[in-house]
């Protein structure tokens, strides 16, 4: 059976087609991973500075000792994980009615390291400010 011109001339017309939609598709599903465990990580590093934080804020020495503060970022850095190994934490003891904590972690990433800096998720930078709380 002899296969006409025209179906000769379409062969491996879909090969290309194909090939980028899934390529494409592999792109959109490894950006919605990143995505995914970029809010994961988020939280959890937004709550460890919180009760870290909270921890200091709530303890009965006013202003706090620097064993407090170390107290504080080892209970932090236990809840972070992996994470805590490099995290990094900047205490802002100026105000003596506010404890701040500022906490910046290096993000793991699944995209490339362009393409994660131009979206923002290279680093988990996160600021808590808590209130102290005094008997009166």
């Amino acid at each position: 059976m002899a296969v006409p011109d025209r179906a000769r001339s379409d062969r491996g017309a879909g090969l290309f087609g194909t090939s980028f939609g899934i390529l494409f598709f592999l792109g959109f599903l490894l950006f919605a991973v990143q995505l995914l465990f970029n809010l994961y990580a988020t939280s959890v590093v937004t709550s460890a500075t919180y009760d870290a934080a909270r921890q200091v804020a709530t303890s009965a020495s006013q202003p706090a000792t620097p064993e407090q503060l170390g107290a504080a970022e080892e209970h932090a850095r236990g809840l972070l994980g992996r994470y805590g190994q490099t995290a990094t934490f900047s205490w802002d003891l100026d105000d003596p009615d506010v404890i701040k904590l500022r906490v910046v972690v290096r993000n793991p990433r699944v995209l490339s390291t362009t393409l994660a800096k131009a979206v923002g998720f290279d680093t988990i930078d996160r600021t808590v400010t808590v209130r102290v709380e005094a008997l009166r």
